[in-house]
């Protein structure tokens, strides 16, 4: 009895040093986080005024913009979007409700995994050696949007197959009963239940790519653009482009406006995560 005892109260204080870690960890990573932010508002906020976000960039750092980095980033995302999840989809729903269950369905399966899982500068050589001189598109927005439709297609395909593979068999079963064919069992019961999962999967990899610049600057994102894009084959920087550039100059005022734009940058991200998590819940209280 009591070697139980000694043994239950050696546990219990193993218990107590991994939480202790774990919250240490957890409070460490947190406090470097603040540090960070507290920096770059320090850095950045003088900054971020009406002017910042009309002006282009320019040599001066008080004078500097990210007008033509928002524009762009606006058009690499629209793009990237409409090509990508369209196709994404369409290969989730193949693979997990029509393509027969054998060793090469499951090849692709893994091979789709893997992509996920490429660096993004592979995809940016891919994109410079097909689209840009291959197909002949140039440097332009369409070989950037192609370029990043590659990047977060096995990212948005695998959370898609997730939340396909989530939805019970009984409702598919519920919906044959009554005379569904198997479209209609998709597109009514299968796609409404697993859109939460579905469009979580979609804006995180569309925050992803969001915030990607090796890709671009391997297609040809510019450093300097004199006018806004009116069209897909236009030249292009956008705003990971636009920080790295400032970030490589050896003035400290750029570092200030670098400071500014990483500020603005993150706020577009965290404002796509907490759409992405509004979005689930609001789905998934709505398919309760």
């Amino acid at each position: 009895m009591q070697g139980t005892d000694r043994l239950s109260r050696k546990r219990r204080r193993k218990n107590t040093m991994a939480h202790m870690m774990f919250a240490v960890s957890a409070l460490l990573s947190i406090l470097v986080l603040i540090i960070l932010l507290a920096d770059l508002i320090r850095r950045g906020a003088p900054y971020l005024n009406e002017a910042f976000f009309k002006n282009f960039p320019s040599r001066f750092a008080a004078k500097s913009g990210i007008l033509p980095a928002m524009v762009g980033s606006v058009w690499i995302i629209l793009l990237t979007a409409v090509i990508a999840i369209p196709i994404a989809i369409a290969a989730a729903l193949y693979l997990e409700e029509y393509a027969p269950r054998n060793r090469f369905t499951n090849f692709i399966k893994i091979n789709i995994a893997n992509l996920a899982g490429i660096p993004s500068i592979v995809y940016g050589i891919f994109g410079l050696t097909v689209f840009v001189r291959t197909l002949g598109f140039g440097r332009s927005i369409l070989s950037g949007a192609l370029t990043m439709a590659l990047l977060v297609l096995p990212v948005i395909i695998v959370s898609s197959q997730e939340a396909i593979r989530a939805i019970p068999d009984s409702l598919r079963h519920g919906s044959y009963a009554m005379g569904a064919t198997k479209w209609q069992t998709i597109r009514r019961i299968v796609l409404p239940s697993a859109l939460p999962g579905i469009l979580t999967g979609i804006i995180l990899a569309i925050s992803r790519a969001l915030g990607e610049s090796a890709p671009l600057l391997m297609v040809g994102a510019f450093s300097y653009v004199s006018a806004l894009p009116s069209g897909p084959m236009d030249s292009f920087i956008v705003l990971p482009v636009q920080i790295y550039t400032w970030m490589s100059k050896p003035s400290a005022d750029f570092k200030d406006v670098t400071a500014a734009a990483i500020l603005v940058l993150i706020v577009l991200l965290l404002t796509l995560n907490l759409t992405a998590i509004i979005l689930r819940n609001k789905f998934h209280k709505t398919f309760e």
